[in-house]
């Protein structure tokens, strides 16, 4: 990934953000999901998963990042942000965004075992969804993760 090509407005910025926060995730043996959120071209939250650190399990980085953006914000609502993630969020994170109501989400790989859209599009309606960026980056790291603990 060579930063030195991408505009910092771009979702592929954005997503690499995120995806640092998937490393952080990694590292510390949590499932390697990060996640940004970006308010007037400016990260103003960011997190990764940490269900086993916080013995949560809505300790989802979506989550996390939700609930640090609405308190920078001092709203809950976040109409005017978009949250980049690394994988397709779950149905309890796509139910936060849609209460957040979020401008854009967007995502790096798809889940099709946990992910939102196998149960239909539980995202606001005037919430823009993107899917993609960085997909084989996010979905080799999962990959990865998953073999490590496989062995």
């Amino acid at each position: 990934m060579a930063t030195d090509f991408l505009s910092i407005h771009s979702d592929e910025y954005f997503m690499e953000q995120a995806y640092r926060q998937a490393q952080y995730a990694y590292e510390e043996g949590e499932i390697p999901i990060g996640a940004v959120v970006v308010a007037n071209k400016r990260i103003i939250a960011k997190a990764y998963n940490q269900t086993e650190k916080l013995n949560d399990v809505t300790a989802h980085a979506e989550m996390l990042a939700l609930t640090a953006a609405a308190e920078y914000l001092g709203n809950k609502y976040l109409h005017d942000c978009t949250l980049y993630v690394t994988v397709e969020p779950c149905v309890m994170c796509a139910g936060a965004s849609y209460w957040a109501q979020l401008k854009r989400v967007v995502f790096g790989t798809s889940e099709p075992k946990r992910g939102y859209r196998r149960v239909g599009n539980l995202l606001h309606p005037k919430t823009e969804m993107v899917s993609g960026i960085m997909a084989q980056e996010c979905a080799d790291l999962m990959a990865s993760f998953f073999a490590t603990k496989r062995n």
